[in-house]
């Protein structure tokens, strides 16, 4: 199983896909270009600041609101390695896992950790933070097949064997 070291960034509750990703910008061309305005209504500076491997760690109910699959894709867009929250919307979290973006539900890590520090996951058994281990639940085979292929079109194209995506 994957394990990795990653700088924390820290959000609230109820962080909804228009705090993802405004409506203002889903009408530019492509998601690179909209990646610089995720989390603009909520911390304009943040996305210019996330470095690739690190994670965010959020409250409850993270990825509340439409089911844009734009969301998810922004956040893979800037290399989050994942996502952890005391709770995920349901449909943000399939969404999530269809782009090929890991989400872990934990609800202690939020309340145990601060803002750039640093924290180990090792996927499917613990997050170790601030000397302490915080068991993970497992995601079953089938989901980490789809994360580990790069999202559910990957899969199903390496499923069926055809040739990977360009």
């Amino acid at each position: 199983m994957e394990t990795f070291k990653s700088r924390v960034w820290v959000l609230g509750d109820d962080i909804d896909t228009d705090i993802i990703i405004p409506t203002d910008y889903l009408a530019l061309k492509t998601i690179d270009d909209m990646k610089q305005y995720a989390f603009s209504p909520l911390r304009p500076e943040l996305a210019g600041q996330i470095k690739e491997g690190d994670v965010i760690v959020a409250g409850k109910n993270f990825g509340c609101g439409s089911s844009r699959e734009q969301a998810p894709e922004i956040i893979k867009a800037l290399h989050i390695k994942c996502v952890i929250a005391k709770s995920f919307a349901r449909i943000f979290f399939r969404n999530a896992i269809n782009n090929g973006l890991l989400l872990i539900e934990n609800p202690f890590i939020h309340d145990a950790v601060t803002e750039g520090q640093e924290i180990e996951v090792c996927v499917n058994h613990y997050i170790k933070c601030n000397g302490k281990e915080y068991p993970i639940a497992s995601l079953p085979q089938n989901l980490l097949d789809i994360l580990q292929a790069g999202g559910l079109v990957a899969a199903m194209r390496k499923r069926n064997g055809l040739e990977p995506l360009e």
